[in-house]
């Protein structure tokens, strides 16, 4: 007889969600607690935590008990006996705003590819929300397709051919959206930043930056940073006409400016022409990129705007801005959802594979030396590109935490992104989004959606923080002493009243004031251990039933130390925590009784340097047990004694008028020579006088006690000789006064010296005429003889 069995198989897929599950439902059950503050109100324990509930039975608190104890998780307050009914625990709702229905395959409108579209949320603040998004790849979805190529001279054979590859470009785009119109290709071209080092700022190089030297001539323009040739248009004709007339350029270094162009390209919308679409921009280059920081190269400081900057299709701050970031090109492309795909040759790939892992949504593809695959990498990136769908959201209000999963073999593992790939055209995936709001908030809004795709679902979020107790109005309710209503099981008071059962008067004081006189050192409300009524603290009982008291009701005699299994040993009472022992017992936990024998050295216990506890010394100050006879860290006073040795030794000093009460640690004795011993420690200070005093310190029974043998002598400096020092000073300044004088006189003769053979050269250099002059009589000479008369 053969006996039949049947085995039920589970696919991997299913056991897998299977144990998801479960291990999301476990973890649910072991976080479901009720982590309560300072709760007063219905209110307050709704805002407490996600799984905390009120119970608004009217007699659920007994005498003595706090609102607060209505505030806990709802099996907790079943087990206590509140109603399922009585138990308020707000959950979260959501509504479907805008819910139209996936594209079919044949839609003629425009293609909806996620469902829902718009969706309110209000939730319980820590408690997540999980929404499903739907995504299915529409045929025939609008392609935005910006071409923009490099046209350094290096790229001279691409552009040659790129004017002949528009109808392949233009066919690959038609298979792409199914033939039809949807599909729009513009162009845009970039070389590099037109300043030293990155292009030759010569008069005739900036006319003509090609090479002169080549056998065939080429066109050549001027170098620019970024110009955009053609809108995005459905025009084919005009993409090959455009593209027809663009001739090729040139710049000095091998990086180009890249990043410049790509932000133009996706900041610039307008002027682009980007729609509602698939925003696809095709880098065609075989160089690599410029990035922020190489603008200090040329003097270019100031950092990149992140703003759209064309003027007549020019980029016009190309000079003036620096190069962006990846960070900044990163950002910038996901907020516009544009795609870039990367055409590069096999010399910079690695450069830009590198740079496409920064970059969600991208892709890097190999050109040949003449771009004349550029078609089919473009048609085979498209496809990789849209058949990954990554979910995500824009920025998120503060508080808010979104995390996503998938019913895709590699979404499965919660992250911060949801990931689908090889989705096929026509095929339906799955997102659930995990929305927490940790806070209180009231219409906060986000978007979530797939990258590359303009289409987003808008989340609104409210939180659900108060309480919905719906209770019928009944004022004067006896239950709060006929000054209030019940309002969530307790009472609301009227105005002037306060407390449980609104049975205190407030007079001049507001309810704020009397619960702060409830408040020590600003803590809770009477510890939490009490309720506040008229300002003072109603204690209520500790779980083992003692009750708290004190001002605060910051004590319970309980808590107190153990030992052999008891508390205090059983030979004290523990009192707000601490041990009070029995008589003949001490001791932390009066585990040890009252004796001395252990302590005692001589007449002292623990030599005055410490307290005996359970018959052992504790030591103070570093002195060491047994006995605190030693302290390896301890030294006598030596400095700190200078002014006590001279008041008590020498009657002089700072203490001289209180020396006995200042100084009466340290008993002295004047001797002619100082006696020295292994406990004795020479000491060398000086007095106020500027002696030296010598004596001796020995530490005595007790702490900073000291005997001190003060030497009689002490040791002053010899007075200076006033007279001589007064003389010598006479002296010095004649002395000092003459050598200045010398020292005067010597400059004016070196410079009258100088000045006399300045004169002498001068007048060896001067030549002297032997004219007449003029105005020079000789003298003529009359002799009389006075005796001759004449005759």
């Amino acid at each position: 007889m053969k006996r039949c069995t049947s085995k039920v198989k589970m696919a991997a897929p299913v056991r897998l969600q299977v144990l998801i599950l479960l291990s999301i439902t476990t973890n649910v059950w072991l976080e479901q607690t009720c982590e309560k503050g300072a709760v007063h109100s219905c209110n307050d324990c709704i805002k407490s935590g996600a799984f905390c509930s009120w119970c608004k039975s009217v007699n659920f608190t007994n005498q003595g008990e706090s609102d607060a104890e209505r505030c806990e998780t709802k099996a907790k307050l079943m087990e206590k006996g509140c109603k399922e009914t009585d138990i308020i625990s707000p959950q979260n709702s959501k509504k479907n705003i805008k819910q139209k229905p996936l594209s079919g395959p044949t839609s003629t409108t425009d293609a909806v590819q996620i469902e829902p579209q718009e969706i309110k949320l209000e939730l319980r603040p820590g408690l997540p929300e999980k929404i499903t998004l739907k995504f299915k790849r529409a045929e025939g979805y609008p392609v935005d397709l910006y071409y923009l190529m490099d046209l350094s001279y290096s790229m001279v054979d691409d552009l040659k051919l790129l004017k002949t590859l528009g109808k392949d470009l233009v066919a690959v785009l038609q298979k792409i959206t199914g033939g039809n119109d949807k599909a729009r290709i513009g162009f845009g071209s970039f070389v590099d930043k037109t300043v030293l080092p990155f292009t030759n700022t010569n008069k005739e190089k900036l006319k003509n930056p090609c090479p002169t030297n080549e056998k065939e001539t080429v066109a050549c323009q001027p170098p620019f940073g970024f110009k955009h040739v053609l809108d995005l248009t459905n025009n084919y004709k005009s993409f090959n006409e455009e593209v027809s007339k663009q001739d090729i350029s040139g710049n000095l270094d091998t990086p180009e400016g890249s990043l410049d162009a790509i932000m133009q390209a996706a900041m610039c919308e307008r002027d682009i022409g980007w729609g509602n679409a698939t925003r696809l921009l095709v880098l065609a280059t075989d160089a690599g990129f410029h990035m922020a920081g190489d603008g200090k190269l040329a003097a270019i400081l100031e950092p990149n705007d992140e703003l759209c900057h064309l003027t007549q299709n020019m980029y016009s701050k190309s000079n003036l801005l620096d190069y962006p970031s990846v960070g900044q090109i990163a950002r910038t492309l996901q907020k516009k959802n544009i795609q870039p795909i990367f055409a590069v040759t096999s010399s910079v790939k690695g450069v830009y594979d590198d740079l496409s892992k920064l970059i969600p949504k991208s892709v890097v593809g190999e050109l040949t030396d003449d771009s004349s695959n550029v078609v089919q990498l473009i048609e085979n990136a498209y496809d990789k590109l849209s058949s990954k769908v990554i979910v995500t959201h824009d920025v998120l209000p503060d508080k808010v935490t979104v995390t996503y999963t998938s019913n895709c073999p590699e979404g499965n593992n919660p992250g911060d992104e949801g990931i689908c790939d090889n989705v096929k055209l026509g095929q339906e995936v799955q997102f659930f989004v995990e929305v927490t709001a940790h806070e209180c908030m009231n219409n906060v809004s986000f978007y979530v959606g797939p990258r590359g795709f303009t289409e987003k679902m808008k989340v609104t979020i409210s939180t659900r923080c108060e309480c919905e107790c719906d209770d019928p109005p009944f004022p004067n309710d006896p239950l709060c002493n006929s000054q209030g209503e019940v309002k969530c099981g307790t009472c609301k008071c009227n105005k002037g009243y306060t407390g449980q059962k609104c049975k205190c008067k407030q007079g001049d004081r507001n309810d704020a004031d009397l619960r702060q006189l409830c408040r020590g050192d600003n803590s809770t409300e009477c510890g939490g251990r009490g309720d506040c009524v008229c300002g003072e603290c109603q204690c209520h009982k500790s779980q083992n039933g003692n009750p708290y008291y004190k001002k605060y009701c910051e004590c319970v005699d309980e808590g107190c130390q153990m030992h052999n299994n008891k508390e205090c040993s059983g030979h004290g009472d523990c009192r707000c925590g601490t041990c009070k022992c029995h008589s003949g017992y001490d001791g932390d936990a009066c585990h040890c009784k009252v004796s001395d024998a252990g302590c005692r050295t001589g007449g002292s216990i623990c030599n005055g340097r410490g307290e005996c506890q359970c018959d052992i010394c504790k030591c103070k100050g570093g002195y060491q047990p047994p006995f605190c006879l030693e302290c390896q860290a301890c030294t006598p006073p030596c400095q700190q004694s200078a002014n006590c040795i001279e008041c008590l030794g020498f009657g002089g000093g700072p203490y001289d008028k209180n020396c006995t009460t200042a100084c009466k640690h340290l008993k002295h004795v004047m001797v002619e020579r100082l006696s020295f011993n292994t406990q004795a420690k020479k000491c060398e200070v000086k007095d106020s006088l500027n002696c030296w005093l010598d004596f001796t310190m020995k530490e005595m029974e007790g702490m900073n006690n000291y005997f001190v043998e003060i030497l009689k002598e002490r040791r002053c400096p010899e007075p200076p000789p006033i007279p001589a020092i007064v003389a010598g000073s006479v002296a010095g300044v004649a002395l000092i006064g003459l050598l200045i004088l010398l020292i005067i006189k010597a400059l004016l003769y070196a410079k009258d010296l100088k000045e006399w053979k300045k004169f002498e050269n001068e007048k060896k250099k001067s030549k002297w005429s032997n004219a007449d002059n003029p105005l020079f009589k000789e003298a003529t000479t009359t002799v009389t003889n006075p005796t001759f008369s004449g005759e």
